[in-house]
């Protein structure tokens, strides 16, 4: 095999943010995935070069050598897509092939192959081999390649530690560490991507080894778990943790449902380190199975949220709670309402909020959306759960949704509400994070304001996520402009636009090459 020239980035931001949470925080929301796609290339003896772009930083500074690059790795989100195909086209302009990898690949396979020479999905040794044995051209349509599953071995900490340690440079105070315990999810919320995803533990020895390794290089170690749901096998996980280190020398974080985070199970938590988590409760009308209270919904369900909650706060000292709004169950005030009485009556917690967001082919559901023509084509650079929603709300006009979600983020981020959330945690970082994030959501607030501003006095952005018109409006684009800087002008034509509908029209496909091939036999 020729040996190459690769150069590896990892989106990890899509614009310039200098702000005080994005400078403390972006370094620490590294990805996993292109630091052991790196050690793969590596170990097939190619040259490699990783980069992050983090946000605080000019992308140009980010970017790996443009020079005799003969391979470009980009790992990307789908908020970051719009740069991702800039950088694409700025690299294949230097004769590089590219690759798009991370979540935005596996949810637009079709609309990133017109971009890139390769787009992988789920991505194993075997994949990266076959891509390094090719590493070809193919253009105008890029090849869509994926392994059956996800993989049952990633290279561990150690094996990655030079591609952590480069994130870590850029983090000024936090620096956390990435770890993976599994993949795949056993619960089936039919919005998420890893629903679809068979649940598999990874190997236990490879995880004590880390954590032993971590010991010798911080005093104490701060992990991030990026399981979509830590503890699914709890006492396993639990166990190999502390044969592996002594109870409670490293601080953990970790993603989890309410189901699994019983009493008895938080103080083993505690015990082992955890400081931080990030239940799900998504909504007061639907997916009471994630959060252990069955058919309970309204107001009995956050009664009952909020007492976990507030008991998981006495032994943790940071908790995020997950909701997503704007699902088909919602209606009306209600829903609005009832996350408001959740924050006044659990303090402690940060209320993270969500956009229903149909992204391309990642859950089962968006079929549903586009068979109903609800997904509008919103550019990819404002999907990111939180600036704008892609769904025509099934119960809420747009403006009425906006206008009570700015109600709601008021409340949850109002001077009040800090400071009660400030008083209610006991610990010192906790504390200042948690200050820091409710300050930094006043910009959410403002830009909703915009858009319903938006909606009220212009009437082709009010047509566009009615569906009646696909021009996308000039408040986006003037948007990416200004975000993207001066890769505006690489970015490819027709690469603000998108086919909403693309997940289904394969579908169909799919169905109807199938029905022909029945016919035949």
């Amino acid at each position: 095999m020729q040996k190459l020239k690769i150069g590896i980035l990892d989106l990890v931001a899509n614009r310039s943010k200098r702000t005080l949470w994005s400078r403390t925080m972006n370094p620490n929301f590294a990805s996993i995935m292109p630091q052991v796609i790196a050690t793969w290339c590596e170990a097939e003896g190619h040259a490699v070069t990783f980069g992050y772009y983090l946000g605080g930083e000019d992308i140009a500074e980010a970017l790996p050598a443009d020079d005799d690059l003969d391979l470009v790795i980009i790992s990307s989100y789908t908020q970051a897509a719009q740069l991702a195909y800039a950088l694409s086209n700025f690299y294949r302009s230097k004769g590089a092939m590219t690759v798009l990898g991370g979540p935005h690949a596996r949810c637009y396979p079709q609309d990133a192959a017109k971009y890139f020479d390769y787009v992988l999905g789920f991505t194993d040794k075997t994949v990266i081999y076959d891509l390094l044995q090719d590493c070809s051209q193919h253009r105008p349509i890029g090849v869509h390649l994926s392994a059956n599953k996800q993989p049952t071995v990633f290279p561990g900490v150690q094996e990655r530690w030079k591609f952590i340690d480069l994130a870590h440079r850029k983090a000024p105070w936090i620096k956390l560490v990435p770890m993976l315990g599994s993949t795949g999810c056993p619960y089936t919320c039919s919005f998420c991507i890893d629903s679809v995803v068979p649940y598999q533990p990874l190997d236990f020895d490879t995880l004590k080894s880390d954590l032993r390794f971590l010991l010798g290089k911080f005093k104490r170690p701060l992990v991030g778990w990026h399981d979509p749901n830590f503890g699914i096998r709890f006492d396993a996980y639990m166990s190999a943790i502390e044969e592996a280190v002594p109870e409670n020398s490293i601080d953990f974080v970790a993603e989890s449902s309410l189901s699994l985070l019983s009493e008895p199970h938080v103080q083993r938590l505690k015990r082992n380190g955890f400081v931080a988590l990030l239940p799900g409760i998504e909504s007061w009308s639907d997916f009471g199975n994630k959060s252990k209270t069955g058919r309970n919904s309204g107001i009995d369900k956050v009664r009952r949220v909020s007492e976990q909650v507030n008991m998981i706060l006495r032994y943790v000292p940071y908790v995020q709670t997950n909701f997503v709004l704007g699902v088909d169950a919602d209606e009306g005030i209600e829903p609005f309402e009832l996350t408001k009485h959740f924050v006044d009556i659990t303090p402690g917690a940060f209320p993270a909020y969500a956009l229903l967001t149909a992204y391309g082919q990642a859950a089962p559901l968006n079929l549903e959306y586009q068979r109903s023509d609800r997904v509008m084509p919103v550019p990819f650079h404002f999907l990111g759960n939180t600036q704008s929603m892609n769904v025509k709300p099934k119960n809420y006009a747009w403006d009425t949704f906006y206008k009570s979600m700015i109600d709601l983020l008021g409340h949850s981020v109002s001077w009040k509400s800090i400071f009660k959330r400030y008083n209610s945690t006991k610990a010192l970082i906790p504390r200042w994070l948690n200050t820091i994030r409710g300050i930094s959501e006043f910009k959410r607030v403002r830009l909703y304001h915009e858009t319903v501003r938006q909606f009220d006095e212009n009437p082709g952005f009010k047509a566009f996520f009615e569906g009646e018109t696909r021009e996308i409006p000039q408040f986006f684009v003037n948007r990416i402009r200004e975000d993207l800087g001066a890769f505006w002008e690489w970015l490819p034509e027709g690469a603000l636009y998108h086919d909403p509908n693309a997940y289904l029209k394969t579908q169909e496909t799919s169905l109807t090459q199938l029905d022909n091939l029945m016919t035949q036999v």
